[in-house]
């Protein structure tokens, strides 16, 4: 088991991939009550990213970051749409507030499993090298 597992199942990682989980959720069912294809496409991948955040398989866990990443961008992909075409009714507002909560616990979630965005992402160009076979030059900056 790595560190991030480890910290994964303490109470507070298991209560914030709740949250994540239960807010995701929330917005799919609210988009799958709208009707329309753009509304059901809309609410099957925030589906589709719920189980993502929880599947146990080796790979998703060791990529959970990209799963993380996603999400924000889904979710903020669809305030922006919602905020330039709306509609602007009740359950728009409640779906959107949802949405914000939900990119709030996603950076909470990103920053306490994986750290520096940046030191992850270099930290995943170095592995995908060293799986190509390349290595970086000496006195390359790690």
């Amino acid at each position: 088991m790595n560190d991030t597992t480890d910290r994964d199942l303490t109470v507070a990682g298991v209560a914030l991939r709740f949250g994540i989980v239960a807010l995701t959720l929330g917005t799919a069912y609210i988009h799958s009550t709208l009707g329309g294809l753009l509304f059901t496409l809309n609410a099957t991948g925030y589906a589709v990213a719920a189980i993502a955040m929880i599947v146990p398989v080796a790979l998703a866990i060791r990529f959970r970051w990209i799963v993380r990443i996603g999400l924000i961008g889904y979710a903020a992909t669809a305030i922006f749409m919602w905020a330039i075409q709306g509609p602007y009714y009740t359950t728009a507002y409640i779906a959107k507030a949802i949405e914000v909560a939900l990119i709030f616990l996603l950076v909470v979630d990103f920053l306490r499993a994986d750290g520096n965005p940046v030191n992850v992402v270099k930290r995943e160009a170095r592995a995908g090298l060293a799986k190509l076979g390349r290595r970086q030059p000496e006195g390359a900056a790690a």
